[in-house]
């Protein structure tokens, strides 16, 4: 035992210390591999969210590769509450004062409200363009073609933008005149801005499903980032169109009977819109090049993140275990659905788990929810286990065989 206020006193200065470590240059890190990324400052942090949460951590990785240039739409739900835990927050920004912008609105319309942030920002590019072009005499030709024709694909070419628009800016101030003033206060939109939509299943897969379908046939450049738990988690554990078989939740008290909705397979349905499902748990590389190449996707990303959660029922400590073992199971197959492979006569869907090696039951029996089923209704269970396992055979088919199409022919 020591007097707490001098040890505090000391903590205080250490922490000072980390908190003006200076950041990697983001131009120079390779954020595609794992290593990498993780030299990121999260712009998410201290969440307040439950001990072991499996949402966080995709949230987290979404705020250290895109954090600095984020606008992010979120669905009421467990997002919203350890992410608007007013007067504090999580939401931080780096030394320059960059970070994600952050507002949350209701699980019926949350697609749209994001779809409104991307409209604006579209919007807004375009007007900062038309100006660029009216004024080129007194900006530079040079650097308004610079401006306009710029990639901005990976970190080295925002770097490079952001650059441009600090020159742009430089000369605007030496300026006088309305229209100076007006592309002055819309400058900020030449460099990408990275619009993220982001929910848990009960909006994806249920109330704000149809909303979700509009926003991804629309074709606009916007990422969703559903945070699936395969229940309502926030609002005590009601069951969901993302509940598996036999699992038990409310109005579901018995176990679910009918199996879980594949978003997946309806998102990629459309064919011109990016498609995901990862695990961090049983695949972190999967899962950075799932993110990486979402955003880097010129139109609608849709990536669905296994998320472990309190409400399953078990030791949160084993999440990252139990969502291997959810994979290998074939209860959730890996993959990446890109469209801009198919343009080059590839198969878009790439299968970045195996083929299922271990019986289901492996899996669903560490949880609660699933194995309290064998003490209420033994018969019942059996039932399940068997309906989940032929649904795992079902569905690793569907997926290889859609894996194993050519697309050599197909220039569309």
């Amino acid at each position: 035992m020591a007097e707490q206020i001098p040890i505090r006193e000391q903590e205080q200065e250490n922490w000072k210390f980390f908190l003006h470590l200076p950041d990697y240059d983001r131009s120079q890190l390779k954020i595609e591999t794992v290593k990498g990324a993780q030299f990121l400052r999260p712009l998410f942090e201290f969440s307040g969210a439950c001990a072991g949460c499996g949402e966080t951590p995709y949230v987290k990785l979404a705020s250290q590769l895109f954090g600095d240039r984020m606008i992010v739409a979120n669905a009421t739900g467990c997002s919203s509450i350890y992410g608007g835990n007013l007067p504090t927050t999580p939401w931080a920004q780096d030394e320059n004062g960059r970070g994600p912008a952050w507002s949350n609105s209701l699980f019926e319309d949350n697609a749209e409200f994001g779809m409104g942030f991307r409209l604006t920002i579209d919007k807004h590019n375009e007007q900062a363009k038309e100006m660029l072009r009216t004024m080129q005499n007194q900006i530079g030709q040079k650097l308004v073609d610079d401006l306009i024709n710029a990639k901005q694909v990976d970190e080295a070419d925002i770097a490079e933008q952001r650059e441009r628009v600090e020159q742009l800016k430089a000369k605007l101030k030496s300026m006088s005149g309305s229209e100076a003033r007006s592309l002055m206060s819309i400058a900020d939109y030449l460099v990408k801005k990275s619009v993220w939509i982001m929910g848990g299943d009960g909006w994806a897969y249920d109330i704000g499903y149809g909303g979700l379908d509009h926003v991804i046939a629309s074709g606009k450049n916007v990422n969703i980032l559903v945070l699936d738990t395969e229940v309502y988690s926030n609002t005590g554990g009601q069951m969901s169109k993302s509940t598996p078989t036999g699992a038990v939740a409310k109005f579901a008290a018995g176990g679910k009977p009918l199996p879980k909705k594949d978003l997946g397979l309806l998102a990629l349905s459309y064919g011109n819109v990016y498609v995901a499902r990862v695990a961090l748990g049983a695949s972190d590389t999967q899962t950075l090049k799932a993110f990486i190449e979402a955003e880097r996707y010129d139109g609608p990303s849709i990536i669905i993140a296994y998320s472990h959660c309190i409400a399953h029922g078990y030791n949160l400590k084993q999440g990252l275990q139990q969502q291997k073992l959810a994979v290998d199971s074939g209860h959730w197959p890996l993959f990446r659905y890109n469209p801009e492979v198919a343009a080059e006569g590839k198969n878009p869907l790439q299968l970045d788990s195996k083929a299922p090696s271990i019986p289901i039951q492996d899996y669903m029996y560490n949880e609660t929810r699933f194995k309290m089923v064998t003490k209420m209704n033994p018969d019942a269970a059996k039932e399940f286990l068997e309906r989940a396992q032929k649904q795992v055979s079902k569905n690793w088919k569907v997926y290889e065989n859609m894996a194993k199409m050519d697309y050599s022919n197909n220039n569309s």
